[in-house]
């Protein structure tokens, strides 16, 4: 018999306080991953362009109106 048709029966319907119906819940909810799965592979590397990223790295941030290099 199914938990489902379990609880459907009226019997246990009565019979069941709210925490008990809190109890259950996990067995239905352990399963489910809401982030999804991601497995690692620690013996490989990424292949990623530094020399693209540095380029794109923002520098210094200086005052409204003044240049980076400026002295203040």
């Amino acid at each position: 018999m199914l938990v489902q048709q379990v609880l459907a029966d009226p019997k246990w319907a009565d019979t069941l306080t709210e925490a008990d119906r809190r109890e259950l819940s996990p067995l239905f909810w352990t399963h489910v991953n809401p982030y999804g799965r991601f497995e690692l592979d620690m013996n490989s590397r990424l292949d990623l362009d530094l020399a693209a990223t540095e380029a794109t790295v923002a520098g210094p941030r200086s005052p409204h109106g003044e240049s980076a290099g400026a002295p203040s």
